[in-house]
């Protein structure tokens, strides 16, 4: 007897409940769960060196035994008042960003949708520049217009592409344009404030965990915490959009609605993520793929998203801090890093769909 063979073109949600549903669901998350935790173990590791690397230098154990409250004073003051928001926000905020991009490419199907891509985080700095212009905005404030900017710039493209659907490239094309055209105004609005404030902006425009401290960064998880405890609860039916709109409406989700929720999560993870380092690039649009690559799923798995995403801005700020010739913002490492994977991935994109 022949045994059934599979398209070619099947659909990827069908391919995912072949893979998880049978005997290949226990080595899959198997796998997942081994893959996440050395990636963790590794950004466990990188974390205990950042704190150690300095203009005052502590060994890995002097590291440990201050984070402990143990050892000398000041370690503990080199460790948690100098260097451990800086640490934290990159983990914190590199898991964001990550599983902010892995939601827009699991809602729309592409692995080169991104909140960079799409102009999400200029729309984000730019709520935040015209509260700074408009206002001599304090950081809650500077924070809420980060968010109403990536709110309305995600409407905007969402308006603009919805006759061609969230899951074609209409999307990507139009959210590069209105990030071209974000980055111009706010390169407008640069030009037209004092000097300081401009000099301020840029540098934060640029990326950077340069100057995060403690109020900020818990302010981000604390508002950060309620998105992903929503997505938590939402992880099924976001689950079954895998399997497409049709399947996933049979099966008692309801695609439009989850679709909009995630989304909107999503853009709140970004816009969070935007109000304390900035603009960051690439580390949405390249963790979610890389943690699928590692982990060999059919499916982008968001904590595992996250962990990497979280490794790959702190070992980014390492390089920019203590590896290069002078110090830069981590935005830059990232977006080096970042265009040649943006190269690969829509030059394999392109040979997918000849």
């Amino acid at each position: 007897m022949s045994s059934t063979r599979i398209p070619d073109r099947v659909d990827v949600g069908y391919r995912q409940l072949l893979l998880t549903a049978g005997p290949l669901a226990v080595p899959l998350r198997v796998r997942t769960l081994v893959v996440g935790a050395l990636t963790a173990a590794v950004l466990l590791v990188l974390g205990i060196v950042a704190l150690g690397l300095g203009t005052y230098p502590l060994a890995p154990d002097a590291v440990v035994r201050a984070l402990l409250g143990g050892g000398d004073a000041l370690d503990r003051t080199v460790v948690y008042e100098w260097r451990l928001a800086r640490v934290v926000a990159a983990i914190v905020l590199g898991g964001f960003l990550a599983i902010a991009g892995a939601l827009f490419q699991t809602v729309t199907r592409n692995p080169l949708a991104s909140p960079d891509i799409l102009g999400l985080s200029n729309g984000a700095f730019t709520g935040m520049l015209v509260s700074i212009v408009a206002f001599s905005a304090s950081w809650p404030l500077m924070t809420a217009g980060a968010v109403l900017g990536g709110l309305v710039t995600a409407l905007l493209i969402w308006g603009l592409a919805h006759g061609g659907g969230a899951q074609g490239f209409r999307l990507i094309v139009i959210g590069i344009g209105i990030s071209a055209m974000l980055a111009s105004l706010n390169t407008w609005m640069l030009l037209e404030v004092e000097l300081e404030t401009a000099m301020f902006a840029s540098a934060w425009g640029a990326g950077t965990l340069n100057g995060v401290t403690g109020p900020p960064l818990a302010g981000a998880i604390v508002c950060g915490v309620p998105l992903l405890a929503l997505l938590l609860l939402m992880a099924s039916q976001l689950r079954q959009l895998d399997l497409g709109d049709d399947v996933a409406a049979a099966t008692g989700a309801r695609p439009r609605l989850v679709r909009a929720v995630v989304l909107l999560a999503a853009v709140g993870l970004v816009s969070i993520s935007t109000a304390v380092i900035g603009p960051v690039a690439f580390v949405a649009l390249a963790a979610p793929q890389i943690a699928r690559r590692i982990a060999r799923t059919p499916y982008l798995s968001l904590p595992l998203s996250a962990l990497v995403g979280a490794l790959l801005l702190l070992g980014s700020d390492l390089i920019a801090q203590h590896v290069l010739p002078v110090t830069l913002p981590v935005g830059v490492v990232t977006v080096s890093v970042g265009g040649l994977y943006l190269i690969v991935t829509i030059v394999q994109e392109i040979r997918r769909r000849a």
